[in-house]
């Protein structure tokens, strides 16, 4: 095995042990880079080669899920394709509720160091929206970084505005045309580490990712008419550039509807205010010794970012029942299947082929 080939991928000795079990019955390990109606991309030490997941896994979505970009998975040679046999402990990952009325996981990206959060310097800007996205990636482990774009025709005192939001946030602001500010990023960019960039389309991801790479590996359209941009990425994908970073670009989010959103950490002001308040149990509406009634009086909590994150914890709170019900019923289901199992094996004297 190419140990180098792995390592250049971000393979890890916490990955290593995982894969001990996989290594003696002849698996070999590799990542997904990017991902398609008809399957993935995985590069493994032998290089690149298409694969197909095993039914099993989608049959466990609800408790393992399918492959995602960035995942590390177990390989076997199955003719013209690799078959993915299983998916190694995710270290971190970037998800959100599934853009339907039904309450799953989508986990856009896993295994990944730095999600950059990028966002226009122009009729993009939308703090709320900024919000929900810092929201969830607090929640993916891995650490957050607002990029705002479009410096060289947008408006600079929007930066202000951003910060304002992204406490303990690095944010920074370029411009892909004339590349100011670009270099500031260089610093996230360290050999075998990868980067998400995640943001609603037009933003300028694509023209981020050739200006990091040095080299066109995004195709770019141009404006709209409204001088927005178009939508380009089609789907998710994982590049190695020249300095050894690995960079994932992904197609715009038209909603980020919240999985598990870290409001703690969003909201880090909000957080601080309500251990202020009289009652540990107060409601913030009329109780006496409200420190967040006083700061929205006083101006020191904007009014909006205080409506934003009600919605957000009601948002989250109406996901977390829908789930517990869904979760529910699968495990009953299970334990049917289960039952009838052990019937079978009681009158057979052995399980149920699958």
């Amino acid at each position: 095995m190419n140990g180098s080939t792995l390592a250049a991928l971000g393979w890890t000795d916490e990955l290593e042990a995982a894969f001990t079990t996989y290594a003696v019955d002849g698996f070999e390990p590799a990542r997904v880079v990017a991902e398609h109606r008809g399957g993935y991309a995985v590069r493994s030490a032998h290089g690149d080669r298409l694969a197909h997941a095993r039914g099993k896994l989608r049959d466990d979505e609800l408790f393992g899920g399918m492959p995602t970009v960035g995942d590390w998975v177990v390989v076997v040679d199955a003719g013209e394709r690799f078959a993915i046999e299983a998916i190694l402990p995710r270290r971190t990952k970037v998800s959100r509720k599934t853009p339907w009325l039904k309450a799953e996981e989508h986990v856009l990206v896993a295994n990944v160091d730095t999600v950059f959060l990028v966002n226009g310097l122009d009729a993009d800007f939308n703090v709320r929206r900024l919000e929900r996205y810092l929201a969830t990636a607090w929640d993916s482990g891995a650490d957050p970084v607002v990029v705002l774009t479009k410096l060289d025709v947008g408006d600079p005192e929007l930066v202000a505005e951003a910060e304002a939001i992204a406490m303990g946030v690095p944010v920074h602001a370029v411009s892909n045309v004339t590349g100011e500010g670009l270099d500031a990023l260089d610093v996230y960019l360290e050999p075998a580490r990868t980067i998400v960039m995640l943001g609603s389309s037009g933003v300028g991801k694509s023209s981020l990712v050739n200006r990091l790479a040095g080299r066109e590996l995004m195709p770019v359209a141009g404006l709209r008419n409204d001088g927005r941009g178009r939508h380009t990425t089609r789907h998710r994908q994982l590049h190695a550039l020249r300095n050894g970073a690995l960079l994932v670009d992904t197609p715009g989010l038209r909603e980020l509807q919240l999985w598990e959103g870290d409001l703690d950490r969003a909201f880090a002001d909000i957080g601080e205010l309500t251990t202020q308040c009289r009652f540990h149990d107060c409601a913030h509406q009329t109780e006496p010794g409200c420190a967040i009634r006083a700061a929205l009086e006083d101006g020191s909590l904007d009014a909006e970012r205080w409506e934003s994150y009600g919605k957000l914890q009601r948002e989250m709170a109406r996901l977390a029942g829908r789930r517990g019900s869904r979760e529910h019923a699968e495990l009953k289901r299970r334990w049917k299947e289960r039952a009838r199992e052990t019937k079978q094996l009681k009158r057979y004297g052995k399980l149920r082929e699958r």
